[in-house]
């Protein structure tokens, strides 16, 4: 395969995962990642969806844990930049959302990498202020 064509099908699978991830189902967007995974959220242990998973099958069990955490709708995600080299990709964006149990509003810059095989996502390594994730919740004591 040539690089201009991996970097296509990287592109796609991205596009691939945010487009699922947008419909809001957890499940559907596992079937995007391959069976094993390098995946970290950095952050404070004490929000029960941080941390790293290496298996696909562990993937809705992110957003299941997550999307409750946050006021349904009251959410802005913005991607600015997608920038793929070879098997990787580098998204550039900005969340804004509400901690349901504070009421919470926050905003934190966002990068996630990415790396493709065999178009399927085998690492999602996610860059957020994880301080600010981590106010609004109140979890910092």
């Amino acid at each position: 395969m040539s690089q201009h064509t991996q970097e296509e099908s990287v592109r796609e699978t991205v596009g691939t995962f945010f487009r699922l991830l947008g419909e809001g189902d957890a499940d559907r967007v596992a079937d995007v990642f391959a069976e094993e995974i390098d995946w970290l959220v950095p952050g404070d242990e004490r929000l029960p969806w941080v941390g790293r998973r290496s298996r696909r099958e562990e993937v809705p069990e992110y957003f299941k844990l997550l999307w409750p955490a946050l006021v349904a709708g009251a959410s802005e995600i913005t991607f600015d930049k997608v920038l793929v080299d070879g098997a990787d990709a580098v998204a550039l964006g900005h969340f804004t959302h509400t901690a349901k149990a504070t009421g919470r509003r926050f905003s934190t810059p966002v990068a996630f990498h990415f790396t493709v095989a065999d178009g399927k996502l085998v690492r999602l390594h996610l860059y957020e202020d994880t301080y600010a994730v981590s106010r609004a919740m109140d979890v910092t004591g």
